[in-house]
């Protein structure tokens, strides 16, 4: 990939008294309060059972150097790149991750003065397609952080930005309840598991959304913090977490979407694609792609039968795909 001059590290158990280090952090569903947790909202979140794995081994190639490879849930290597211990890259195969992860890089050296004391070998595995807006991106962050022995919320910060949400689920094993307060993370896991949960379903809309693009619109047309709908949505997230029966958990969601729809000018996601759905379909995190959370009080083949004949064949179970199930 890189030519005949490229020297790529091997992989070695200990080189320079540096241990080989596995991390795995999983990915997220942000099922209330998307927009809104920026400023304050509480929101409920879920860590899902796929995520993304990082080795971080000793390099026995060019000393001074990160060999860094990233493979998709397939096995297929889709990236990899060569870079300084100063995070400068000097070859890659995509110029636009290598220059994020550069970013990255940049950001640790920014955070602590103890980092890279030698050549390192990196590879990064998906456990879920690369489309899937699962958090490929704060996986990273919080499994760089956690090698590099920095704050994750502060290299999120310096770096992709946003809520923190995403990384509060990297590394639990029980939905969350989060809510920002001024810059501060604030969060508690615990065992969300609704009576109804198995009419409840996550369909793949086949988009990867970009939140950065969903966050810019928001802050266009809610620049400054809306308190009443600060305050509309945590207690719609109370309440998503209270609902005893699928019709309250309903009333929850299509509430939530009314809100988040005035609020950001947009159509809702059961309007545009599922006007003639029996159950309520509710947009999860940026909207417009991704994953859509649906009820249903059908069996799961007609459940499935219907979105696939939508052309979205991507449909799991509530519980398949989050944990604390």
């Amino acid at each position: 990939m890189f030519g005949a001059d490229a020297r790529i590290g091997l992989f070695s158990s200990k080189i320079n008294h540096i241990e080989t280090t596995t991390i795995r952090a999983r990915g997220k569903l942000l099922l209330t309060a998307e927009y809104f947790v920026l400023d304050g909202a509480l929101a409920l979140a879920l860590p899902t059972k796929a995520g993304q794995t990082f080795q971080f081994a000793p390099g026995e190639g060019s000393e001074g150097q990160i060999h860094w490879q990233s493979f998709d849930h397939l096995g297929q290597r889709w990236f990899e790149a060569l870079f300084a211990l100063s995070g400068e890259c000097l070859q890659t195969s995509d110029t636009a991750t290598a220059a994020r992860l550069t970013q990255i890089f940049h950001a640790i050296h920014q955070l602590t003065d103890t980092w890279f004391p030698a050549s390192t070998t990196i590879e990064a595995r998906l456990d879920f397609p690369r489309h899937w807006g699962l958090g490929s991106s704060s996986t990273l962050i919080a499994a760089l952080a956690q090698w590099a022995g920095v704050d994750a919320f502060h290299l999120l910060d310096l770096t992709f930005g946003g809520s923190g949400y995403d990384i509060a689920c990297a590394f639990a094993d029980e939905p969350v309840l989060y809510q920002r307060h001024g810059t501060q993370p604030n969060w508690l896991t615990f065992p969300f598991a609704p009576p109804f949960q198995e009419q409840l379903y996550f369909v793949g809309l086949g988009t990867k959304q970009d939140s950065r693009e969903g966050i810019a619109r928001y802050r266009a047309r809610n620049p400054a913090a809306d308190t009443g709908a600060l305050h509309a949505i945590s207690g719609l997230t109370a309440d998503f977490v209270r609902a005893t029966n699928l019709a309250d958990f309903e009333r929850c969601i299509n509430e939530h979407e009314q809100l988040v729809s005035k609020t950001l000018e947009l159509s809702r996601v059961a309007e545009v694609y599922f006007s003639d759905y029996w159950g309520a379909v509710k947009s999860l995190g940026a909207w417009g792609g991704d994953f859509v959370l649906a009820t249903s009080q059908a069996g799961f083949d007609e459940t499935v039968r219907y979105f696939a004949e939508k052309g979205y064949p991507e449909v799991f179970r509530y519980g398949d795909m989050g944990m604390g199930k």
